[in-house]
């Protein structure tokens, strides 16, 4: 009965697709702009014709072009991982903390902070600043809760590490107007320069970790607890619990859709990446990897502009924006490419290039030959056709590959391809941009390996396998491991950084976090304005144990680490 079954829908499947073919057959002839209703165009709107060169195969993105970028960091807002990773950030977006919302702050007493503060979304992070007057005493631990949509502002990156090393820079030039590296630690001075700057705009606070600017406004306290056990002396293994424990909770929010509990207006992102808004910073970046980008050489003029283009997203009225929702774009296309191309590499991995062995080596590429193909199914029009085949290798350039152009556009565009512009606020554009451009990175990268995998004859769909010398395929396996290669080195995706092999149940994935194993900055030279007080030495003493400087500080890499005692003995096991 189950077969029978199965081969009636197999049969009415089959009914259907000849139905569709004959009525696909019978269309007149229209160009392939009215048949996929496509209208993107490169930059401007229109689609260009598929003989121009921004359709061409061998024409890879420009060395100072940072959509990808964009589409990386708005990729990974709020997540804990990719900002640990990358910690100098480059985006600066309004968003909301929703009534209901539970902050909890580390206190010396019971009273609500006078001024400007620090709070945290989970209290293993706020214990830590957890303090007392009196050995004996406990500390206080107030717990509080949103009255009333609280409006902030986030810094992507590590940007609660009060270090010198970038995270601190978008900071200092909405506070400062310049980044200042030497006050990293003027921590003080900044939240009370970030308050007043944002008074204007109706500002509550501003998530590195949650700064508010008024406990007495927008809140409400629940608890003022007398807690008997938080704090420890500077050596000691509970200490060292503690601090893990702050750590694993903000692995909670490591991956999408990371913390929930702050809600951010897309429309409204201001990108240091965007080179329109801020050309000073394309020479800076010029050479050099994502690690080290920074702000330090933005100029005045730029500083202006983000300054005003932060103006116009905090004084715009609610609702004027195109409605789309970019997050959700965005990860459609993680989702949708993320795994199949770490799996493709993993194939072209699998083999040994030099290997002889024909059935091997041609094994592996028609394997991979399926994995590109799948992704490309959507894109390939039923007229498609190949030229002759049986070509050397090293015979497949751009001219060779023009019959897959087709592929290559729908592939590129659909995501975006009637995206109007004209309700888009400027936010919008810069996001719009960034999707195209990565999307069509993509595509013209898997479209080019499947086309010379078809011309090569090892795409069994395509009518083109054929006995090939062990050589042509080789050559073909050597030629797809550059492209992926390249491909993901420039996407640089954060869900395919993770430990391998997989961490053992009493350990944890885990990427070097600030302050463990990161030199201690020097107190700045001279205070810059009176009442100065640099809090963080306060933390240093009732933070981390001393442990010495991780050999990847500067670029953590994902090792497993120890979720019980001895912590120590995991932070220090680099690999």
């Amino acid at each position: 009965m189950l077969w029978s079954s199965a081969w009636c829908i197999f049969a009415g499947l089959g009914a259907l697709y000849y139905a569709l073919r004959t009525q696909v057959a019978d269309c007149p002839h229209q160009p392939l702009t009215q048949q996929f209703g496509q209208s993107e165009a490169p930059g401007e709107g229109q689609l260009s014709s598929l003989n121009e060169p921004y359709w061409q195969l061998d024409k890879p993105p420009g060395v100072n072009s940072t959509g990808h970028l964009i589409f990386e960091t708005v990729n990974s807002l709020l997540q804990h991982w990719p900002n640990t990773r990358m910690r100098n950030g480059h985006n600066i977006v309004p968003g909301t903390i929703p009534p209901g919302t539970l902050l909890y702050h580390g206190a010396w007493s019971s009273n609500l902070p006078r001024g400007p503060g620090w709070t945290a979304t989970d209290p293993e992070h706020s214990i830590l600043f957890c303090k007392r007057f009196v050995e004996e005493d406990g500390c206080w631990h107030l717990t509080l809760i949103s009255t009333r949509p609280l409006k902030v502002v986030y810094f992507d990156g590590s940007s609660a590490a009060k270090a010198p090393f970038a995270t601190m820079d978008s900071q200092d030039i909405i506070a400062w107007g310049f980044v200042q590296p030497s006050w990293s630690l003027a921590e003080r001075d900044r939240i009370e320069d970030l308050c007043k700057w944002g008074r204007q705009y109706n500002v509550d606070g501003f998530v590195s970790e949650i700064m508010l600017c008024d406990f007495t406004s927008g809140v409400r306290l629940v608890s003022a607890l007398n807690l008997a056990g938080p704090v420890m002396s500077s050596r000691s293994s509970r200490k060292s619990s503690r601090m893990f424990e702050a750590m694993y909770a903000g692995s909670w929010h490591n991956h999408y859709p990371g913390d929930t509990r702050i809600q951010l207006d897309l429309s409204g992102l201001v990108s240091f990446y965007d080179t329109e808004l801020v050309p000073s910073l394309v020479s800076a970046r010029s050479g050099q990897e994502r690690w080290d980008h920074r702000l330090l050489n933005i100029s005045r003029e730029d500083v202006a502009r983000v300054r005003a283009r932060l103006r116009e997203v905090l004084t715009r009225p609610t609702g004027q924006s195109s409605g789309v929702d970019w997050l959700a774009v965005t990860r459609a296309i993680v989702d949708r490419y993320s795994e199949r191309l770490e799996f493709v590499r993993y194939l072209v991995d699998s083999v040994d290039t030099d290997d002889n062995d024909w059935n091997s080596v041609t094994g592996y590429a028609i394997k991979t030959q399926v994995q590109l193909k799948n992704m490309l199914v959507p894109y390939i029009p039923v007229k498609i056709t190949p030229p002759s085949i049986n070509l050397k290798i090293n015979e497949v350039g751009a001219g060779v590959l023009n019959w897959a152009r087709p592929t290559y556009r729908l592939c590129a565009t659909t995501h975006t391809g009637v995206l109007k512009d004209d309700a888009m606020t400027s936010s919008e554009k810069v996001l719009l941009s960034a999707v195209r451009e990565t999307t069509r990175e993509i595509c013209r990268v898997v479209t080019k390996m499947w086309g010379s995998g078809v011309l090569a004859g090892v795409d069994h769909s395509m009518g083109t396998v054929n006995v090939q010398e062990v050589e042509t395929i080789q050559n073909l396996m050597k030629m797809w491991k550059k492209d992926i290669d390249e491909l993901m080195a420039w996407l640089d995706w954060n869900v395919w950084v993770k430990c391998r092999p997989a961490c053992d149940p009493e350990e944890i994935c885990y990427l070097t976090t600030w302050p463990i194993g990161f030199p201690v900055p020097p107190p700045p030279p001279f205070p810059h304005k009176a009442g100065y007080l640099v809090q963080c030495p306060a933390f240093l003493s009732v933070g981390p144990p001393r442990i010495e400087l991780a050999d990847d500080w500067e670029r953590p890499q994902p090792r497993c680490i120890r979720r019980v005692d001895p912590y120590e003995k995991s932070f220090r096991d680099h690999p």
